[in-house]
């Protein structure tokens, strides 16, 4: 009776050890969003998120995901998509979350039809244009950011379109995701509907 006992505390052991998560003990990233819950986050704004299909999604509203938790130095891993006018973004070392800008935070930008493209999809707003912009509408990507101290790299897509910008106004804060206002139609009216999704998003502390 005592080995059966023993030989099932071993399976149910291993069992444990095969359906643990391994990204937080062998490689350092930590889930932010898994496509199950926004525990992680709180909604600043009156943007309509809510996660359909394992997706984080928003097609309305100006508004932001803001971490709860603050962050310095890391490497951000994130899946996005976009339409083409989708005014989009994630914002690091975010200071107020209540009033969330590129004043007080850094905007790695997602705006494929940015009035400015220098600042648009790629770039970090005010801090590092890009150029050519690329466009990410349409289509799911990666973006892959890091912020060790005053230094800055963006990787979207496996190109590098930040590298290794510095800047040093910003040392810590949060991490924001947004929906945001795009730009006019030939009305004048301000254009609120390009659909954002945001899935497995990953931190890795440095």
């Amino acid at each position: 009776m005592k080995r059966r006992s023993a030989i099932a505390l071993f399976l149910a052991g291993f069992a444990a050890l095969s359906y643990a998560p391994q990204a937080s003990s062998e490689t350092g990233w930590v889930m932010l969003f898994d496509g199950k819950s926004l525990d992680n986050f709180n909604a600043i704004g009156d943007a309509n998120w809510r996660v359909e299909d394992g997706v984080v999604v928003a097609d309305k509203g100006n508004g932001f995901l803001v971490t709860k938790n603050t962050y310095a130095d890391y490497q951000i891993r994130a899946e996005f998509w976009v339409e083409p006018d989708s005014n989009s973004g994630i914002f690091l070392r975010v200071t107020n979350p209540e009033k969330i800008g590129s004043d007080n935070a850094y905007e790695v930008n997602i705006w494929d039809m940015r009035p400015d493209p220098s600042y648009g999809t790629g770039a970090i707003v005010n801090v590092a244009k890009v150029d050519p912009m690329p466009k990410a509408g349409g289509k799911w990507n990666v973006y892959e950011i890091t912020a060790k101290g005053p230094t800055f790299t963006v990787v979207l897509n496996g190109q590098k379109t930040v590298d290794g910008v510095s800047d040093a106004k910003l040392p810590n804060g949060r991490i924001a995701l947004q929906h945001g206002l795009g730009n006019k139609d030939d009305k004048g009216m301000v254009n609120d509907k390009g659909v954002v999704k945001f899935r497995k998003i990953e931190i890795r502390p440095l």
